[in-house]
């Protein structure tokens, strides 16, 4: 094993400012590798140096392996730590690592191969006899030879991607007559995320729990599990909760799966950190999913509960040393719960969106823990994983560990694209959710039609964002005028003054009256409610404020005149001032126009003009941050104009597709 000094970080985001932080820790020299869109991305920052490695693009840039290669020589790096997505599972680039005389911080190109596929790691364990769940992972992919198979294993089934994670490539079918489409969208997908169209078909196992254990092993021949996680709760088959240990776990169970673990990982002499995945139903039986040979996301809640730094035992692994401790030495302490902090949509199916962070300040308090790729200014692209952030909070015991969280949830701010803060803070506030009861029906079950999309703020809170807004026009209005005193802000000598500030926040509307008291004092009023707001301090973002005798603190940020993000008691909003300057209303859009739901290549176009179409039915398909998005129409109409074809590059909000939309 080459023993080196210098690492590059084949990734971006939050995971490669987590290897960084730990390799410069040590002593290690870091070189980070960036596209063109993440220029000012906070992993660049961090690093000793940076190298630009092509455009936004993932297969023009953090997916060329020519490009990460030419990096590392340019940079004298020893060794290359792909992180987790990307490049880490690609055996093709383990190989041309050791070819070009570095060191791959993961396991061996030949253990990748044998797991990173599905179909193969499915086959080699069940000739292990491993249990494994029912279906087919043959190497005939012809469409008709799915579709026999899958009416074989029967509905509810599983359509995934061989060679894919991440639930990219993954679709549930209900119906056998939906598995043609399912296939379809699943293939490529696959094709686009991985480079491989290769699918398997699995009996859907309905509520069972994903656990996961991490395994650890060297060069030395020493393998050790560290434990196990409960990702259960999951939309769109991707991972939102984590928790170390199982709710649910028992010594017995931990045993017998971590032996089965570790048994897995020494079968294909694995070395470094890896993840066996396995689904665990209702009745205790276990059955092995796939192993992940790389790094996880959520691998903190591991770390918490085990006092062990994975990525340090990751390079200490990858120079030749042992682990230095036995299964005997591994001690779980207390309980770890992560989350994580996505740029989507949840009232709109957790449609990724993207834009600029006007204001990223996270949470701090004692057991809290934050990882996070990004800073107020960057601009979140379509371009990649829509996951900016993880929240994780420890503690002596679950319950603590979760209130923990949730305030410090509350405690986040994130102006700028939507996210799903609010959505993570009802889950775990959810009764199943708090006595451990969660499996990956979870969302599903747990949360009614349009529950969970964020409530509509309350009058208190958009009475505190008219008084700031109001207090920081009148400041910008003061500031530009000549030998005004500040004393006479907010006097006349008629009437008192009165404002006016109206919000629309889906079918609520505020319609709001704001007169000044004096001395930063406000009352607000519509027709139905008042309060009087003292605004004591507006500065660097923060608002101390008093609300009919109440104190509270709240974050705000104006990117722009008529727009102001507030967060106030946990509870955040984007507030729309619908008046102008000279009184008079905004005015909305009308139906019919279809628009791009965030920036994406748009692959398919499915009308044309003269087109009949029907409520729900599918006008088109986006890429977008490697998933596959089908946008649907609204209403029954006729296609009037269709603006953009197949292969076009489109941003959020543009239009797309014109409907006359049939009358009521």
């Amino acid at each position: 094993m080459t023993r080196f000094t210098s690492i590059l970080v084949a990734n971006r985001g939050e995971i490669a400012c987590r290897i960084i932080r730990t390799a410069r820790a040590q002593g290690y020299h870091t070189v980070a590798v960036y596209s063109e869109a993440d220029a000012g991305a906070p992993h660049v920052q961090m690093a000793d140096e940076a190298i630009c490695i092509g455009p936004g693009p993932v297969n023009e840039s953090y997916l060329l392996q020519e490009n990460i290669l030419a990096a590392a020589r340019a940079s004298g790096a020893g060794a290359v730590h792909p992180g987790y997505g990307f490049l880490s599972e690609n055996a093709g680039f383990a190989r041309a690592c050791e070819e070009a005389g570095l060191t791959f911080i993961g396991p061996s190109p030949e253990a990748i191969h044998l797991m990173g596929n599905k179909a193969e790691a499915k086959r080699l364990m069940i000739a292990a006899r491993v249990p494994c769940v029912p279906g087919y992972e043959g190497v005939d992919q012809d469409d008709d030879t799915l579709l026999a198979e899958g009416a074989r294993i029967g509905s509810p089934l599983m359509v995934k991607a061989a060679a894919g994670g991440g639930g990219r490539g993954m679709r549930l079918v209900h119906d056998i007559k939906d598995l043609a489409n399912a296939i379809r969208l699943a293939r490529a997908e696959a094709k686009s995320a991985f480079g491989s169209d290769e699918l398997i078909l699995e009996k859907a196992i309905i509520r069972p729990r994903h656990v996961e254990v991490q395994v650890f092993a060297d060069s030395q021949g020493n393998t050790v599990h560290l434990g196990e996680r409960d990702c259960s709760v999951q939309r769109r088959h991707q991972k939102v909760v984590e928790e170390a240990p199982c709710p649910v776990m028992t010594d017995a169970l931990r045993a017998e799966m971590g032996t089965a673990a570790v048994a897995a990982a020494k079968s294909i002499n694995y070395r470094g950190a890896g993840t066996v995945e396995f689904l665990l139903d209702e009745h205790g039986k276990f059955y092995f999913l796939e192993m992940n040979t790389r790094l996880q996301v959520e691998h903190p809640v591991t770390e918490l509960i085990t006092g062990r730094d994975l990525v340090a035992l990751q390079l200490q692994v990858a120079q030749g040393e042992p682990l230095g401790f036995g299964q005997e030495d591994v001690t779980l302490c207390g309980h770890a719960i992560e989350v994580r902090l996505y740029t989507e949509d949840p009232a709109q199916d957790f449609l990724p969106t993207s834009g600029p962070v006007d204001l990223w300040s996270p949470p701090k308090g004692a057991g809290i823990r934050v990882d996070s790729g990004i800073a107020t200014g960057q601009d979140i692209s379509a371009f990649y994983d829509p996951m900016v952030a993880k929240i994780i909070a420890s503690g002596p015991n679950r319950e603590i560990a979760r209130l923990r969280l949730i305030e410090a949830l509350q405690d986040t701010v994130l102006f700028g694209p939507r996210h799903n803060r609010d959505f993570l803070v009802a889950c775990l506030r959810k009764a199943c959710f708090a006595e451990g009861g969660a499996t990956t029906a979870f969302i599903a079950e747990q949360f009614a039609e349009g529950e969970i999309a964020s409530p509509a703020p309350h009058f208190t809170d958009s009475a505190v964002a008219a008084v700031i807004e109001l207090a920081l026009e009148h400041e910008a209005l003061c500031s530009s005028s000549v030998l005004v005193a500040p004393q006479l802000r907010d006097w006349s000598s008629a009437s008192a003054l009165i404002s006016r500030k109206r919000y629309e926040h889906g079918d609520v509307t505020h319609d709001l009256a704001v007169m000044p008291l004096g001395r930063g004092r406000y009352q607000v009023f519509d027709a139905a409610k008042a309060c009087v707001i003292d605004l004591l301090s507006a500065k660097d973002s923060t608002a101390n404020i008093n609300i009919d005798g109440v104190q509270h603190t709240a974050r705000f940020h104006t990117p722009r005149a008529g727009k102001l993000y507030l967060s106030i008691d946990g509870r955040a909003a984007e507030y729309h001032d619908l008046i102008r300057l000279d009184g008079t209303m905004t005015q909305g859009g009308g139906g019919g126009r279809v628009t791009a739901p965030m920036h994406g290549l748009l692959l398919e176009v499915r009308v044309a003009p003269g087109d009949r179409v029907e409520a729900g039915q599918t006008l088109a398909v986006l890429e977008a941050m490697k998933m596959h998005y089908e946008i649907v129409a609204e209403a029954a109409g006729t296609v009037l104009e269709v603006m953009a074809g197949a292969g076009v590059q489109v941003a959020a909000e543009d239009l797309l597709v014109e409907i006359e939309v049939d009358s009521p």
